[in-house]
């Protein structure tokens, strides 16, 4: 009997053990090339690049509480009154879930809105999912960092 009791005491530690494991560097890799392929994208008004990185069922919300679609996040970025003149990631961290990964980190954009400047300083939580092979953004959050 106590010999089963440490078996499945050892087992649990070891099942832990490998929850907390580091991620797979190429995987992580991947994602954080995604993350800046997307990044460069939103900058630059790259809606193909958009298309292709964001999933069908993508949602984000953004600092103003409003939440968007995949077509209507798409349509926000080619807003010809919403110009992105600096949009940078920092911080950024890698948490592998099976076929799930979680980035989270820092966030600093600046832009003009309707003609009227903003700079944003925000903490963001990005998840992507494997979809048919390929690594793709399901849901974005930002939330703006008080000062």
């Amino acid at each position: 009997m106590a010999y089963r009791i440490r078996f499945l005491a050892l087992a649990l530690c070891a099942a832990a053990a490998a929850s907390w494991a580091t991620p797979p560097p190429d995987t992580v890799r991947q994602i954080l090339t995604l993350e800046q392929r997307w990044n460069e994208a939103y900058l630059h008004g790259d809606l193909e690049t958009l298309h292709s990185i964001l999933a069908d069922d993508f949602i984000i919300t953004l600092e103003d509480g409003n939440t968007y679609s995949k077509s209507g996040y798409i349509a926000h970025s080619g807003d010809p009154d919403n110009k992105v003149t600096l949009s940078q990631m920092s911080e950024l961290r890698v948490r592998l879930h099976g076929n799930t990964a979680v980035v989270t980190g820092a966030y600093h954009e600046t832009g003009t809105n309707k003609g009227k400047p903003y700079e944003n300083h925000d903490r963001l939580t990005d998840v992507w999912m494997l979809i048919g092979g390929r690594w793709q953004v399901i849901a974005s959050h930002y939330s703006l960092v008080g000062k």
